[in-house]
């Protein structure tokens, strides 16, 4: 029996590690609490990855999985020390290393988002998730360890956080007005929570995964107006009043919430299209997205993590 190694104990890395268990394999949750899902297959402990012990953690794994996720404010500080670490361990151990990432590493993309687009990051957190992949690929190229990455687009679903989960979901079940940032009538792409999950698992099984990327297949990609609406529907909810969030509004809400302070960063994400095309993913491994609608009412009835994005 196998022994996988899931380093992050948020809703991704407890659908990765309750995916792999329920096949009957063994699993080793990592996180700083020690928390995880609650399955015979699955050992949690508690460590901090980035600060040690995690090479003898991963001992007679045959993968890593980073489904890490340190605060969103404290990415540039926190990132590069606990992805060294991951990565180092991987290397050490000859455990092949799946890696969870996004698309803040692109950059401003014209057209739909695919995975052989360069690593072209202005800002400060997409150049820290392009140079954890970029690093990676070099360990990989140089035969040290196999790796592969997994980029999602904003999340929906249990325990899901996003722009869209903080600043919408609990307005609109609410039956308050919604503002949110962008150009509302945009399109974009949505990533359940469990379709990323099924997707590691995927790309961690077949050889001709490893040294390159691959997009999870997108739930929806409606702009954020018709989704808002269809939240609605789905909740049983009033028509929601929705409206472009003012720049003043946004200065204030950075005032008060570290959070929402990195956020004018990474606004240009959501003031124009930004649609990840999947085919690839979709024709190498055969998957499909979730519904929508089943996503939704996961979103309404589970509910979304408030926390960090």
């Amino acid at each position: 029996m196998s022994l996988h190694v899931v380093v992050g104990a948020g809703p991704t890395g407890s659908a990765v590690a309750r995916l792999l268990a329920d096949s009957g394999q063994r699993v080793r949750v990592v996180s700083r609490r020690g928390n995880g899902p609650d399955h015979p297959l699955v050992e949690r402990v508690a460590i901090d990855a980035a600060a040690g012990r995690l090479v003898e953690t991963l001992e007679g794994a045959t993968t890593l999985f980073n489904c890490a996720m340190p605060p969103y404010d404290r990415w540039p500080a926190e990132w590069p020390p606990l992805a060294a670490a991951l990565l180092n361990a991987a290397e050490r151990t000859g455990a092949d290393y799946i890696m969870l990432g996004n698309t803040y590493g692109y950059g401003l993309v014209d057209g739909p988002v695919t995975e052989t687009l360069p690593m072209a990051a202005t800002t400060v957190k997409g150049r820290v998730r392009a140079q954890m992949w970029t690093d990676a690929l070099a360990a990989h190229e140089a035969g040290r360890v196999r790796v592969t990455e997994v980029r999602a687009s904003d999340y929906l679903g249990a325990g899901a956080a996003s722009l869209f989960t903080l600043l919408v979901v609990p307005e609109v079940l609410a039956g308050r007005p919604v503002s949110y940032l962008g150009d509302l009538d945009a399109a974009h792409s949505w990533s359940h929570t469990w379709d990323v999950a099924r997707t590691l698992v995927a790309v961690s099984r077949h050889d001709a995964a490893f040294g390159r990327a691959w997009h999870v297949p997108s739930t929806s990609d409606l702009p954020v107006r018709q989704l808002t609406a269809r939240l609605a529907e789905v909740a049983g909810a009033p028509a929601p009043t929705l409206s472009a969030m003012p720049d003043q509004e946004l200065e204030r809400l950075s005032e008060t919430d570290s959070i929402m302070a990195e956020i004018p960063e990474m606004r240009y994400l959501y003031q124009r299209p930004h649609v990840l095309d999947s085919t690839r993913t979709e024709q190498e491994f055969g998957l499909k997205p979730t519904p929508l609608d089943d996503v939704l009412a996961e979103t309404i009835s589970l509910g979304t993590a408030r926390s960090k994005i």
